[in-house]
């Protein structure tokens, strides 16, 4: 219990709140598994210092957003949130990953045959009830 008798929670209810300055949802499209990397610009002055430990934890090595939440110790959520403003502001990026990336460096930079498969993957796991649409022969 804290000092007021509330429980711990709700006064770590509170300070997420104030962390993500009330809102709930990230401005981009996280997963859980989405990998950071360190960018080149930085944080604003008026972010969390949780944005800073955020930004060491990346310069480290890429991590993902769960385990950022889980060693900053906050709801994925709220990562979430933190995670969105450093990416507006370019101190964090998306790296695309060797299996997404053109296979053929001849090839006309369109996206590779494993990426629009993972794409497509996605999209009937967020969507399986969609109609499918006829495949051009």
């Amino acid at each position: 219990m804290s000092r007021h008798g509330r429980p711990a929670e709700e006064s770590m209810f509170v300070r997420t709140y104030t962390l993500t300055r009330g809102r709930t949802k990230p401005r981009h499209l996280l997963g859980l598994e989405t990998v950071l990397d360190a960018g080149p610009g930085r944080p604003g002055p008026a972010q969390a210092e949780e944005c800073e430990e955020i930004l060491a934890l990346c310069r480290e090595r890429r991590r993902s957003v769960t385990e950022l939440a889980g060693r900053l110790r906050r709801p994925v959520t709220a990562v979430k949130i933190l995670v969105s403003d450093l990416l507006d502001a370019d101190a964090l990026v998306v790296p695309v990953t060797a299996p997404y990336a053109a296979s053929d460096p001849d090839s006309d930079g369109g996206p590779s045959t494993q990426l629009l498969a993972a794409l497509s993957a996605g999209l009937k796991r967020k969507w399986p009830d969609a109609v499918a649409y006829p495949q051009a022969g």
